[in-house]
């Protein structure tokens, strides 16, 4: 049966800028992290796409990979995810081709499909291309052509690029994403961090309909958790709040730099913005080393998820970095 023990572990990083700190201060903390969790044995440190949001300063993914892995040994380090639809499938091989070449063996590419920002941002992102939704499945196949070896005669060469291998994965939170991930033979990882409502649905379809690829015979399925742990669970609870704030910003449309934790929600939030916050929130796990050990379990029993990808996102670094280490502490319970 799967468990916390049997299941791999990775850490999804959003480069939240905390009030009062700066986007260097930011940046620090990830590699910080990346290195901690290197050392407890994480499998992959993934950086998210997001654009035009106060608070997250991983806009720039591709660098940002560049700059984890030039700092980590052994870790996997790549993209959850990059926004396909926001660049040419050009530029994405050349820069994950000079990336697997700087750092062989240990560069993922998560894509999405989704922008990343608001609508005005996008179209400010796409230029003339605005207006022109190509299909994510279409723009996978021309990355997977890219990547591919060059024909002879062939006019345009992702340089680098072109035959160099980099894993690919699937993120979504909708079962457009699972079809496409099963057509398609590869990785599904489902946004359960943020928007679980379809994510069992998704999981049956992903698994009913897969398709074994050239590089992957078996479904494999990664679930994005959100996940505090303290060293008591009434800590946990308190250190969430930070990110249920986050989330209460984001419904009320006022996103802001991550805030210090709260003793009492209820005095911020209306019981309308509470249930909304909680449905996007659905995963959230709080709790000591031993409570995440229980709860976590509980999921992947339901979901069989191969791989936790988890955010951690307390508001000062020091409790994220232990968070960490008490969910790689909660595996060998």
């Amino acid at each position: 049966m799967k468990n916390l023990s049997t299941a791999k572990i990775s850490v999804l990083d959003l480069a939240k800028v905390a009030d009062g700190k700066t986007l260097a201060d930011t940046y620090a903390h990830s590699k910080q992290l990346a290195q901690h969790v290197e050392k407890l044995g994480y499998t992959r440190f993934w950086l998210a796409e997001h654009h035009n949001i106060e608070g997250i300063a991983s806009a720039a993914t591709s660098i940002l990979i560049g700059y984890i892995a030039e700092h980590t040994k052994t870790i996997r380090v790549g993209s959850g995810g990059i926004m396909l639809p926001n660049h040419s499938p050009l530029i994405i091989a050349e820069q994950f081709g000079t990336l697997e070449s700087l750092y062989p063996g240990r560069i993922d590419l998560g894509l999405g499909r989704a922008p990343g920002t608001d609508q005005q941002t996008m179209r400010a992102l796409r230029g003339r291309n605005a207006g022109q939704e190509d299909d994510f499945g279409d723009l996978i196949e021309e990355l997977n052509f890219l990547f591919a070896p060059a024909e002879p005669g062939q006019k345009i060469k992702a340089v680098p690029g072109a035959g160099i291998k980099v894993p690919k994965y699937i993120l979504g939170s909708s079962l457009y994403s699972a079809q496409l991930a099963a057509r398609m033979g590869l990785p599904y990882a489902f946004a359960g961090h943020f928007a679980p409502a379809m994510m069992m649905q998704a999981f049956d379809i992903y698994r009913s309909m897969f398709q074994p690829s050239q590089d992957y015979k078996e479904p494999y399925v990664m679930m994005g958790v959100p996940v505090v742990a303290a060293d008591t669970d009434e800590k946990a609870k308190y250190l969430a709040t930070s990110i249920q704030q986050a989330f209460l910003g984001i419904i009320k449309g006022n996103r802001k730099l991550n805030s210090p934790p709260v003793d009492d929600m209820d005095k911020i939030w209306s019981p309308m913005e509470r249930e909304h916050v909680q449905s996007m929130l659905g995963m959230l796990v709080t709790g000591s080393a031993k409570t995440v050990r229980e709860k976590l379990d509980k999921f992947i029993e339901a979901t069989g998820a191969d791989e936790l990808i988890i955010t951690s996102d307390t508001y000062l670094p020091e409790d994220r970095m232990r968070s960490y280490e008490l969910i790689a502490e909660a595996r060998k319970l």
